[in-house]
């Protein structure tokens, strides 16, 4: 049998979100020989990507029309779900496409409300229903969609958010302090605010650590806010007397800069507003890195970091974020082995393409122990 051939519809870079990014991660994943990209926008821009055979346009029956029918070339369509980025009242627009849709449609949920408003719970059941596959990234989603929405639970799968290993390569930060990352587009419900509060209760470590926040401004916010809530950001820290320790990287990294980034953290901190967040890209992207992760307890987070290696903190509570930073716990998984945060002392090292001496700045570095009851098993393979 010949491989499938898929349709990918969607947000789609360049537009800077998660979902265009994951979009493209997934296409580049699956590597498909016969594949193409529906890319959904607002409204009309350049064309950019060669991969990208037609632009559905928020409200705009022609190109709606057209996308529909560059899918009949393809054997099957995965769709990207989030209520903004359709067009009409909670992207109810989407419902009306899937159902017209020339080939069966797999629709990946990346958002499952706990209290949806009537309106989203009819757009998603509507859509559920239109759908040949439906498709979580966590079981926490899973068990959310069958709670919710009544739905028969072999109705939907899970298949885990992944990312590739990003262990090794250069790093693009070298300081002597460790080093919290945040990064992704930045707006209101991040919270950002606790963890540069989280900083103010960690000035008196010695080395206290710098907090980098990675990423633009929101594009929506910047049209509706302008950098209002950077501004305010830049204010606490200073409010807090910890200017000096947070540092705003605002520009738009590619992946390979990004990756590099990930790399240069200690830690990596996801203070997030949101209850109701059931996939981060940001959470994947950390642990693929090997890196310690401080998390508030939001559902992708407390699923993942029960078998990985973090602590998850309150939310809006930046002393409890801090205290996480500090601790340096251990996490045993058992039958698998043993993560812990060690500190590293300074060193002279080389660098292997010139063999000149370079100096390598005490910081904490993740260790893994492994169990002997996996030592065990993989010596009898």
């Amino acid at each position: 049998m010949d491989p499938l051939s898929i349709c990918f519809v969607g947000t789609y870079p360049p537009t800077h979100c998660g979902l265009a990014t994951f979009g493209q991660s997934l296409r580049n994943a699956m590597a498909p020989p016969n594949s193409a990209v529906i890319r959904v926008l607002e409204e009309p821009e350049p064309p950019n990507q060669p991969e990208v055979v037609a632009e559905w346009y928020w409200g705009d029956r022609v190109s709606r029309n057209a996308a529909l029918a560059e899918m009949k070339d393809y054997d099957v369509a995965i769709l990207q779900h989030e209520y903004g980025i359709y067009g009409g009242e909670d992207g109810e627009d989407v419902v009306g496409f899937v159902r017209a849709s020339p080939i069966p449609v797999i629709v990946v949920l990346h958002t499952v409300l706990s209290e949806p408003s009537p309106h989203q719970r009819l757009v998603l059941e509507e859509l559920m229903e239109a759908a040949d596959v439906l498709v979580t990234m966590t079981d926490a989603a899973r068990r959310r969609l069958i709670a919710v929405h009544d739905i028969p639970p072999d109705s939907v799968v899970v298949v885990a958010h992944g990312a590739p290993p990003n262990i090794e390569g250069p790093r693009i930060i070298h300081r002597a302090e460790p080093v919290v990352l945040t990064w992704g587009l930045i707006g209101p419900g991040k919270g950002l605010e606790y963890g540069i509060g989280s900083m103010a209760y960690l000035s008196d470590l010695d080395p206290a650590p710098v907090y980098v926040v990675a990423g633009q401004t929101h594009p929506k916010v910047l049209l509706r806010q302008g950098e209002r809530y950077r501004d305010g950001l830049r204010r606490l820290a200073a409010e807090h007397g910890v200017s000096d320790r947070v540092v705003f990287e605002d520009r738009y990294l590619d992946t390979p800069s990004l990756r590099s980034l990930i790399r240069s953290a200690d830690v990596v901190l996801l203070p997030y507003d949101s209850r109701e967040q059931i996939s981060s890209g940001v959470l994947v992207e950390a642990i693929a890195a090997g890196k310690p992760v401080v998390a508030t307890a939001f559902p992708h987070a407390i699923e993942q970091l029960a078998i990985a290696c973090g602590i998850v903190v309150p939310h809006e509570d930046p002393e409890s974020i801090s205290k996480a930073l500090s601790e340096g716990k251990h996490y045993e998984i058992r039958g698998f082995g043993t993560f812990k945060v060690k500190n590293r002392k300074s060193r002279m090292a080389r660098n292997p393409r010139t063999g000149d001496s370079v100096p390598v700045p005490d910081r904490k570095v993740p260790v893994f122990k492994v169990s002997k009851e996996l030592k065990d098993l993989v010596a009898n393979v």
